[in-house]
């Protein structure tokens, strides 16, 4: 992601929705890596299933590759 998520929505709850999603999907990668299992994901509009390995290469692909 090059682009901050943020919300354009007027209401309080749903100003937080995009910093709960990336939290969201944090804990889906790191449940992923603790249990050995693949992370189903879309990219480029492709179901891909990936098994989640070094947990710097996840920060990195989080921060759209700025770290």
């Amino acid at each position: 992601m090059t682009e901050p998520m943020v919300s354009k929505l007027p209401d309080a709850d749903m100003q937080a929705a995009p910093k709960a999603l990336l939290r969201a999907a944090q804990r889906a990668r790191d449940v992923a890596r603790q249990t050995n299992t693949p992370l189903v994901l879309v990219r480029d509009g492709v179901l891909v299933e990936e098994f989640v390995g070094d947990a710097k290469l996840a920060e990195k692909w989080i921060d759209g590759g700025k770290s």
